[in-house]
């Protein structure tokens, strides 16, 4: 396996950087991220949050890994299973930044759903608003070129 793929590594890159981020259990978490990812697909970058919208709530940690293809959700429950959400750049409509006094929230509006990030380092919020913006917009622009080549 490509070492850049080393979710694991990535995430705990991402909480040294922002320690008042709110993550627990990082390695169970990106385990199972690192299970479903794909021979074909490289990581572009990894950050960690509850997937609540929350502050009170910090036993939903979640790792959220940006690869090549998709955006992929994991988190591993506390007792048995685990929950993997993947969303994909036709899926993805809109992102809100919200700065709190503590922490931030980042929203992802999504055809299916709204998904929020909360207990985010509030330094990490352009960050991560930034990877996430780039990449989609520029897939959903590849996404729109192949569509109309097609045509």
């Amino acid at each position: 396996m490509n070492n850049s793929n080393n979710i694991y590594r990535w995430a705990t890159s991402f909480k040294k950087r922002y320690p008042s981020t709110v993550a627990w259990r990082l390695k169970n978490h990106c385990q199972i991220a690192q299970k479903h990812l794909n021979d074909d697909e490289t990581v572009l970058y990894v950050f960690t949050g509850q997937r609540n919208d929350n502050w009170y709530d910090v036993i939903s940690t979640s790792v959220f890994v940006i690869t090549d293809k998709r955006l992929i959700i994991a988190q591993d429950r506390l007792l048995f299973g685990y929950f993997l959400y993947s969303i994909t750049p036709d899926m993805f409509n809109d992102l809100t930044v919200i700065s709190g006094l503590i922490w931030g929230k980042i929203k992802i509006d999504t055809i299916k759903e709204l998904v929020t990030i909360s207990n985010l380092s509030k330094t990490a919020l352009d960050e991560i608003e930034t990877n996430i913006t780039k990449y989609m917009m520029e897939e959903k622009k590849e996404y729109s070129l192949r569509n109309k080549e097609n045509e």
